[in-house]
Order: structure tokens, then sequence, then C-alpha cells
């Protein structure tokens, strides 16, 4: 277990659907950080863009995208997040990754389907939440449109310490994503990382990025530059977490409240 948690967010383009491309440029980011980080985040659907050809584009978890994950896991001695479009028997799911270089590996299917790109028409919601340990941290990770559901987000009595959210999210709709981050941050005393993509993809979104890590009360503590690709490091502290939340104790006064699925 440590105090600190070196973690890299990739602000990068993403070639429309072109998995090999895209898994050999993050291969070559990977390997530039090897023994400077614990985690590495890729943005959501990091192999293919935001494409709603689900079922042909879809694989399985021993399928190669995640084959190549685990073998980057181990050989670069980092655990791995994002998202990618995964298959089980007859249906498809944006299915969220952490991958540890032990070979553990946990899986999270986005829970808010994004209605006006028609998402739940070619994907199944999730229906649970996912919280890792991982070096003595406990780590959700969300994707997109997520994070527009504060309900979703609630850490309850403090059941995670870092929340990532991995997104294509367009620059039309920016100062919202930047917004929510903050307030997701706030609200549930933790870390907030939000990794977005750059580039254009075939449907004409154009995407800003503004992938950035936030603190507890809502300081930007890193951020990448808009529309370039990037690396952002960041080092969290979770004694410094773990004070705060004793000396500003909010999440004590939480309502309490049920979801059903």
């Amino acid at each position: 277990m440590s105090d600190s948690l070196r973690v890299a967010l990739l602000q990068t383009d993403i070639a429309w659907e072109d998995k090999l491309s895209n898994l050999e440029a993050c291969e070559t980011l990977l390997s530039r950080l090897a023994g400077r980080c614990d985690i590495a985040v890729f943005p959501e659907m990091f192999t293919t863009g935001f494409s709603m050809r689900a079922e042909a584009l879809s694989e399985p978890v021993t399928g190669p995208t995640v084959t190549a994950l685990k073998h980057w896991a181990v050989v670069y001695g980092m655990a791995v997040a994002g998202s990618f479009i995964a298959r089980e028997g007859d249906e498809c799911f944006n299915r969220g990754f952490f991958i540890q270089p032990d070979g553990v590996e946990y899986y999270y299917d986005k829970r808010h389907l994004f209605r006006m790109g028609e998402e739940g028409t070619h994907f199944v919601a999730g229906k649970r939440r996912l919280v890792i340990n991982y070096k003595g941290w406990n780590i959700s990770l969300l994707i997109c449109y997520d994070l527009r559901f504060p309900v979703w987000c609630r850490n309850v009595d403090n059941e995670y310490d870092l929340l990532l959210f991995v997104a294509n999210w367009p620059q039309s709709r920016a100062y919202a994503w930047r917004s929510l981050l903050v307030a997701r941050a706030i609200e549930n005393a933790a870390y907030v990382c939000g990794v977005n993509r750059v580039g254009e993809d075939n449907t004409a979104m154009s995407y800003r990025g503004d992938t950035l890590a936030v603190g507890t009360k809502g300081e930007i503590l890193a951020e990448a530059e808009p529309f370039v690709p990037g690396v952002v490091e960041v080092e969290f502290d979770l004694s410094k977490l773990r004070s705060f939340r004793e000396k500003f104790p909010v999440w004590r006064d939480a309502d309490d409240f049920s979801l059903i699925l």
C-alpha cells in the first residue's frame, strides 16, 4: 500500500474504427510511461471511436484488445483503464476495463447509454458499479454520459478515493464536461480524473479533449492542452485525502437512497 498514486491520462486522437492502428499508437505511448506511473487511462472506445457498429466491431474479453492490454500491463508494469466495444453472446456493451499488472482484470458496462446518439439501440446497459482496490486505493471507473447522473456517481460512505471517467465528449459540450467533473469531485470528496479524446470522427463530431485531474475542493490539479494529443501525469496523495475527509466530513450528512435497476 502506498499513499502516493501516479496516474497518466492519455488524451489521444482515435483513428475511426481502426483497431490495429489505435493499438499500435497506444502501445507507443505506454512504452514511454514505463516506470513513471501506476495507472494509464485511455479514452472511451479507445480502439474504434464512438462507433455504433457494435456487432461488427465487438469482441469478447478473450479477444485481441484485452489480450494486448493484459500484455501491456505486465510488460510496462502498470494498470491500464479505458473502454472498448465488448460482446457476450448476442449482446454488445460499451465496456470499461481496469487491468492490473498482476493479471487481475475488472470490467464495468456503461450504465447510461447516450440516448441522443442512439447508443441504447446498439448496446446493452450495465447494471452494477465497479469499485477496485489497487495499491491500497479504492477506485471507481465510469464512462462518459454517466458523468451527468450524480446519484449513480455517488460516493456512499467514502467507498472510493479516485473516480475515473473515460469519454468521447464533443467540443460543443466542453463547458458541461469540465463543470461536471469539478462538481463530482466536490460533492463526493474524492479525486476525479476525466480522460477525453481529441480530433474528429466520421460522424463530423469534433473533440476538444479537456482531459484533467480535479482535487477534492474542485481545484484543477493538472490538465491537457485543448485539441492536442498528449499525456497528463498527476500524483495523488491518500493521506491528504483522508485528512480532508476527517476535517470536513460532509459525507456523514449525506442522504440515504436506493437505486432501482
